[in-house]
């Protein structure tokens, strides 16, 4: 099938003016963006469209010495729908330059009602894209049935021979039109690929009803034609129904599986939360044998994806939701963002850490000074954007607070040397015995990105009515604290609007 003609994309950027609220549509495209890039709580230094909706990351790759993320993308409104791939480029992770719409739907064929998420693999000058295409079709064949639309997934292929993976072409018909065949499947998305003693392998998100959520294995010579061989792994369903099975654990989305130091992970999302399982992958059986299993986040922060940097360094990304309403989203005229880059390493006893590249450590501007304070440590962040770092002692207490003037209790982590763990705005997160208590968080408009004990990451947004960014104090107090540092960040684009 071809792609979209340019005639295409200017009939998709007319309707996507019309799908503006009338308090945008009524204004010219240069207005539009100069009330977008003025918006306070869109972040300076986390990669976002333009305008409107964004979430999953699907496909980031580094490929002919530019790293590439693609996203999901509703090139028509700031709320879901319209599922596209979205694109930008960049040479360190961090500055990104947003490229044309990748892939959107080809109406009458097998992604007509949407091109959902998937992963990349070089083979050679071509990159191949495996995604997940849906179509509205009949209820026996549906993967997501709900009246009136019953949805039918399936898995795809598209590939790129541009060095700057511009130009897509998707194969004619889907590589895997269809789940396996007896199992009542709960949902069927998501794939991932990877290629391994010469042969490609591919995990697909799936679950059985009743029974709870599974990772299906296929094998190929070619990418073309794919042989289901088992699930890779299952999980147990919790036992309480829900209308989406993804809140109870009879599917999970977007797993990711990779080697890393010397065993496996799998990551995955169900339960509105993303999980990690470390592991030994039996090569003979191509089963995967989970030991050690955590959770990634503990706010909002989903649907992750992984990729190898330049280095060899396995990267994590997320989709960074809102937790505001639909109506807020047009108004505001966007929504989500990309999580920054983490580093993913395993200890030697299969336990996950986590840790930020040094890519973003060069976006540090001017250290904050610290303020006179007879009851601890006091740093100011301008314009609710910077970066902290807070190191701690451990058996010895200590605490951190963030706040601005329409939120006092912005953030509030606790260091509890009793049970060596970290109580973080109630949620309480253990150590291992050998971590030393560390924090380190990315403030950024209205997201804040903490990891704790580089062992795991607290995403949470804030929203507020001022017109401009609120200033952000950290205090700090305790006779375990050791050093609080903080700087403020250089923003990546000159107007918000995430281009160079």
């Amino acid at each position: 099938m071809s792609p979209f003609t340019r005639r295409d994309f200017v009939a998709l950027g007319a309707a996507a003016l019309a799908a503006l609220p009338k308090s945008l549509r009524a204004q010219s495209p240069d207005a539009i963006a100069t009330k977008l890039a003025a918006d306070p709580m869109r972040p300076q230094f986390h990669l976002l469209p333009a305008r409107n909706w964004m979430n999953d990351p699907n496909g980031p790759i580094y490929f002919a010495g530019n790293y590439h993320m693609f996203f999901q993308y509703n090139p028509l409104a700031a709320t879901w729908g319209d599922m596209s791939w979205n694109h930008a480029i960049s040479k360190d992770m961090v500055h990104w330059q947003l490229l044309p719409v990748a892939m959107t739907p080809t109406p009458g064929s097998y992604d007509s009602f949407g091109v959902f998420s998937g992963s990349a693999i070089a083979v050679g000058k071509r990159v191949y894209q495996v995604y997940t295409g849906t179509k509205q079709g009949p209820k026996d064949l549906a993967t997501i049935a709900g009246d009136p639309n019953n949805v039918q997934e399936s898995q795809c292929l598209a590939w790129s021979d541009d060095p700057r993976l511009i130009h897509w072409t998707k194969a004619d018909n889907p590589i895997i039109p269809l789940p396996p065949t007896g199992m009542k499947i709960t949902g069927f998305r998501d794939p991932s690929v990877w290629k391994q003693n010469g042969v490609y392998y591919m995990t697909v998100g799936s679950g059985e009803a009743q029974v709870g959520g599974c990772v299906l294995l296929y094998r190929s010579k070619d990418l073309h034609t794919w042989e289901y061989l088992h699930k890779l792994t299952s999980g147990t369903w919790n036992g309480k129904p829900t209308q989406n099975p993804c809140d109870d654990g009879e599917m999970w989305e977007c797993p990711d599986f990779f080697p890393l130091d010397g065993k496996h992970v799998l990551i995955y999302s169900t339960l509105g939360k993303v999980f990690w399982q470390s592991g030994k992958l039996d090569e003979a059986t191509m089963l995967f044998h989970p030991e050690h299993t955590g959770l990634l986040d503990l706010d909002a922060f989903y649907a992750p994806k992984t990729q190898l940097d330049a280095h060899g360094r396995r990267i994590l990304w997320g989709w960074i939701p809102e937790r505001r309403s639909e109506d807020a989203m047009r108004s505001a005229g966007w929504s989500g963002m990309m999580s920054l880059p983490r580093i993913l390493n395993l200890d030697p006893d299969g336990i996950l850490r986590i840790t930020t590249p040094q890519q973003v450590s060069a976006l540090r501007g001017t250290a904050q000074p610290q303020l006179e304070s007879l009851t601890g440590i006091r740093k100011l962040l301008p314009g609710a954007s910077g970066e902290l770092l807070c190191t701690g002692r451990k058996g010895s207490a200590f605490e951190l607070q963030l706040s601005c003037p329409e939120l006092p209790e912005l953030l509030r982590v606790k260091y509890l040397p009793d049970t060596h763990s970290f109580l973080a705005d109630g949620k309480e997160i253990k150590l291992q015995p050998a971590d030393t208590p560390t924090l380190h968080a990315y403030i950024d408009g209205s997201v804040i990105e903490l990891i704790l004990g580089e062992r795991i990451g607290y995403t949470k947004r804030f929203y507020y009515t001022a017109p401009t960014a609120p200033d952000v104090q950290l205090s700090a107090t305790g006779a375990g604290l050791t050093s609080l540092d903080a700087w403020q960040m250089h923003p990546i684009s000159p107007n918000r609007l995430t281009t160079l």
